[in-house]
């Protein structure tokens, strides 16, 4: 099982990070997509949908037309552990690969 990260291993990750915030009382990072439309952000989803199936670790999202909010949080650690960092930042760069 992962290990949660320590409060000095939370602010390293989140200095890889761009555009990622703690939640507020709970162990887990956040964060916001905008794209063009509906079929970006659907796109979006099902690219990190595969990605997040074969690391088995998946996010919680939710997605309204353009936009696509996610939590990243190891349940069975109970907290932010390194999967989330690594799923973070190949969030981003599919994001950014559009």
């Amino acid at each position: 099982m992962a290990e949660r990260l320590t409060d000095e291993d939370k602010k390293q990750a989140l200095s890889e990070l761009s555009h990622w915030a703690l939640v507020e009382g709970r162990g887990a990072i956040c964060r916001s997509f905008r794209f063009k439309s509906f079929n970006e952000a659907f796109g979006f989803m099902a690219r990190v949908a595969l990605v997040a199936e074969k690391m088995d670790h998946h996010p919680e999202w939710f997605n309204v037309y353009n936009k696509v909010d996610v939590v990243l949080a190891t349940h069975d650690a109970g907290g932010l552990t390194r999967l989330d960092v690594d799923l973070a930042k190949k969030m981003d760069r599919i994001a950014a690969d559009g």
